[in-house]
């Protein structure tokens, strides 16, 4: 696995090696010595999957008290992954990184406690899994506003399908920090 520093501190992409022929491919999702080697050291307890149509914005979200860590990638079709900086101390609080995660780039992105996640779908369908390290709590959920001018995202769409929950979150200003 190759492990890609971002510019977001602790954000970081993870490519596996692929091992492909004729019958398709093969590669290692996941293999614990290997990401602990690299700093992403977790027992991950929750695995999630989701499936979303084009055009569908998912977040932002974050869990306080303590956080999630996550591993994300997809299984099928394109999403444009979204992270924001909430940690208050760190020197790119507020900042956000895109990120294009696919079935065709197998790419990976592990996610640390502190950071806003979002994506939207950019294929017809996508499927999208992640892994967690701590349990989801309804009671330390947290978001953002997808669409937050402070933050200036550059969403690959113009009118989201989102859910009543994610039409609702704080502006970044009025958000909780970590």
């Amino acid at each position: 696995m190759l492990f890609i520093e971002t510019k977001l501190p602790g954000v970081i992409i993870v490519e596996p090696k692929i091992f492909g022929d004729n019958r398709g491919f093969f590669f290692e999702s996941f293999n614990h010595k290997v990401m602990a080697a690299a700093g992403i050291d977790h027992q991950w307890v929750q695995d999630n999957h989701s499936r979303s149509s084009l055009g569908t914005v998912r977040g932002l979200h974050y869990q306080v008290n303590p956080g999630q860590d996550k591993l994300v990638r997809v299984i099928r079709g394109e999403v444009y992954d979204v992270v924001v900086d909430m940690r208050r101390a760190s020197e790119t609080f507020g900042q956000w990184a895109g990120f294009t995660l696919s079935e065709e780039n197998r790419r990976m992105l592990y996610v640390p406690k502190g950071f806003a996640h979002g994506f939207c779908v950019t294929s017809e369908v996508a499927e999208f899994v992640y892994k967690c390290s701590e349990y989801w709590s309804p009671a330390d959920e947290r978001g953002v506003a997808w669409d937050d001018p402070t933050l200036g995202i550059n969403w690959p769409v113009e009118k989201p399908i989102l859910s009543e929950r994610d039409t609702t979150h704080p502006r970044f200003s009025d958000a909780e920090y970590m």
